[in-house]
């Protein structure tokens, strides 16, 4: 049976039909261009929660089909439908430009949703992600527990394998996982993340990152088992307008450390093109001696 617990107390909740989806979608109100967020495999909008308590803008989150809220999508789907979903989302909430995060394997729906909407993507962020399925691998003993949406629903389980599978600042606090996913609405179903491990499992970014425009912050942990940080740099490498932020943490710390990297976030979308002219010969110095290094400008 699957799990239920109280929704996000953040933001203004509804359901949109879209596409023959019906899709839940929150919306926490504030300032600036809405930022757009891509959650990972598995995960419900709940989960974003400490991520969005600090942040200073207006934001949008969703659950993807067979995820949280969102009912099982009937057929299979890829990437560029959900982009093309997501697009449909935004105008029924009347919304124009968006800045759009994608963490993990929402970092793939962040990347795809660039490429499809160059003009209503402004600037774009990448957090613990890669190239799909082209891609440098994690451990084949860490990517064999993700074959199974467990995690979200025996909190236990996800405090037993927190430090292995995610690293990073949950590797002495594996509770505090259990407790971020308690936020969970639902588990999800298992045909849904079978979707999305079907979605994953034929999509690349490879070869169409050099058509990037947008500006974009890669944002990668060096203790992130599950996506090595080699994949950052080469995403960095490949991006023309890209900028890299490299932290000592793991897959998961965007939520589990939220106070140390969502500034970084909110100084590269709220100052991004001033920073660049700015600071064109030199780099931008961060917090504990973390360095993130200018664009490029290929």
């Amino acid at each position: 049976m699957a799990k239920t617990h109280a929704k996000s107390a953040l933001g203004e909740e509804r359901y949109l039909c879209v596409g023959g989806q019906r899709i839940r979608v929150n919306v926490h109100q504030r300032t600036g261009v809405p930022l757009v967020l891509c959650n990972g495999i598995g995960a419900s909008l709940e989960v974003l929660d400490p991520l969005v308590e600090q942040l200073d803008r207006t934001v949008v989150r969703f659950d993807v089909p067979g995820t949280g809220g969102s009912p099982t999508s009937v057929l299979p789907y890829g990437f560029p439908y959900l982009a093309w979903i997501l697009g449909r989302l935004l105008s029924k909430l009347g919304i124009g430009a968006v800045d759009v995060l994608g963490l993990s394997w929402g970092g793939a729906l962040a990347q795809q949703f660039a490429l499809q909407h160059p003009r209503r993507c402004r600037r774009l962020v990448l957090v613990a992600t890669g190239t799909g399925v082209m891609m440098v691998p994690g451990h084949p003993r860490i990517l064999a527990k993700m074959l199974t949406p467990r995690r979200f629903s025996e909190p236990n389980y996800a405090a037993s394998i927190a430090g292995e599978l995610y690293g990073g600042t949950v590797r002495a606090h594996g509770e505090d996982v259990a407790q971020l996913f308690f936020r969970q609405l639902r588990a999800g179903s298992k045909i849904g993340y079978l979707h999305q491990l079907l979605a994953g499992s034929v999509w690349t970014s490879l070869f169409a990152l050099p058509a990037v425009r947008q500006e974009t912050l890669i944002v990668a942990g060096t203790d992130d088992p599950i996506i090595p940080v080699a994949n950052a740099h080469i995403m960095n490498t490949l991006l023309p307008h890209s900028r890299l932020h490299v932290h000592s943490g793991g897959h998961i710390d965007l939520v589990h450390n939220a106070t140390e990297l969502a500034p970084v976030i909110e100084r590269f979308l709220g100052k991004a093109g001033r920073e660049r002219n700015a600071t064109a010969n030199r780099p931008l110095l961060f917090r504990h001696g973390v360095t993130l290094a200018p664009p490029s400008r290929r």
